[in-house]
């Protein structure tokens, strides 16, 4: 691949990809391990024409993107696990105005406090399950610097194309961890906006207009902002296509509800995203591991395959919505066990349990990363 070379670690990649994809509103509050991309937003984002704000607090900085969204720009925060935990009810928020928005989650160990500087993979059914009711996000989970850069662009995309938050959750290891970048030219990077109502927003189109009218084929309405001359609502409440308030309306209700969720699961073979190592043929054993732990599993899987063991890799990117029919076609050529192996007490095992019996979770619960021979012998004491 050609284009620009940096070394830098992840956060930084994250930041600069956010700049490439169009991102000219941040507002965040510092907390580690996430710091370095409010730095560098700071830094490098009033140079495009964009906004950095520091807010006082993690419920000021996700209400902030949102209002810019809705403004017409496109928006990023980033945090960590509390942070994650105060923005619960403006996640609903944003899911249920359907807001496209970038919310950046450098894990670090928890519960609570937990341990500010030390690793962990804690927060994935977190940003799953953070707010109430029904409702769909996406989430991706990057293993490399490289592959943050261009997910997080992805992620940008996948809020615009679909008007969704997305999360983006990177790993403490990966965000602080320097490796090389390649950054291709401008005229190779896809990215996408959101769709805008057709025609012009004279005083009898205004009247027709309906500003969660969905298409019928994506189930995404086109996304009318403020200041745009449309006459456009941005309704928490249960609403109908109008914006108006439906909350005494069950079966409008129930209708908006399906298609929150349905603009996802309708369209997750075009949002999932996985990676197979040594799939090929019929396989012993398979491993089931995301983030940084995959890229230390895959090292362990080589050697062993190398002293004859039949054992393959399996690496859920899009975490939400979780490559289960993906994941399921691998696993039907695995004739003993699946071990799913991962920086916290059994996040994707939970995921990996709901189409097969015969799986073993393999919780590493330790600051420091495992080595590839530490994961071998993990393996070896359990065949």
């Amino acid at each position: 691949m050609s284009g620009r070379v940096e070394f830098v670690h992840g956060d930084y990649a994250c930041a600069m990809a956010a700049i490439d994809a169009g991102c000219r509103f941040f507002a965040s509050y510092p907390i580690t391990p996430s710091t370095e991309i409010a730095e560098y937003m700071a830094r490098e984002l009033p140079k495009v024409g964009g906004v950095f704000i520091q807010f006082e607090d993690e419920l000021g900085s996700i209400m902030a993107i949102i209002g810019a969204s809705w403004a017409g720009l496109k928006a990023m925060t980033a945090t960590s696990g509390p942070g994650i935990c105060l923005m619960a009810e403006a996640i609903g928020f944003a899911a249920m105005t359907e807001t496209p928005c970038v919310i950046v989650d450098v894990q670090r160990a928890g519960p609570a406090t937990g341990a500010a500087t030390r690793p962990w993979q804690g927060d994935l059914q977190q940003v799953k399950w953070l707010s109430s009711g029904d409702y769909e996000i996406i989430a991706l989970y990057p293993w490399s610097v490289q592959e943050t850069y261009f997910l997080t662009i992805d992620a940008f995309n996948l809020a615009e194309m679909y008007r969704v938050p997305v999360f983006f959750l990177l790993d403490a290891v990966v965000g602080h961890m320097r490796e090389k970048l390649v950054i291709p030219p401008k005229d190779q990077i896809k990215i996408v906006n959101r769709k805008k109502p057709s025609g012009v927003p004279d005083e009898e189109s205004r009247k027709r207009f309906k500003p969660y009218e969905p298409d019928p084929e994506t189930l995404v309405p086109p996304m009318a902002c403020f200041g745009e001359g449309w006459r456009t609502r941005c309704e928490t409440s249960a609403h109908d296509e109008w914006g108006l308030p439906a909350d005494n309306k069950s079966d409008v209700h129930g209708a908006l509800v399906k298609r929150l969720c349905d603009k996802i699961r309708k369209n997750r073979d075009k949002i999932v995203k996985w990676d197979i190592a040594f799939c090929e043929g019929s396989l012993d054993y398979l491993i089931v591991s995301e983030g940084f732990m995959a890229r230390i599993c895959k090292a362990a899987v080589l050697e062993l395959r190398e002293k004859g063991l039949k054992i393959g890799l399996f690496r859920p990117i899009t975490i939400w919505p979780f490559p289960d029919k993906e994941l399921r076609e691998v696993a039907s050529k695995v004739s003993k066990k699946i071990f799913v192996i991962e920086m916290n007490y059994g996040q994707v095992y939970k995921e990996v349990t709901r189409f097969s019996e015969n799986v073993e979770l393999i919780p590493w619960l330790s600051y420091e990363p495992p080595t590839p021979r530490d994961i071998i012998n993990l393996i070896r004491e359990r065949i």
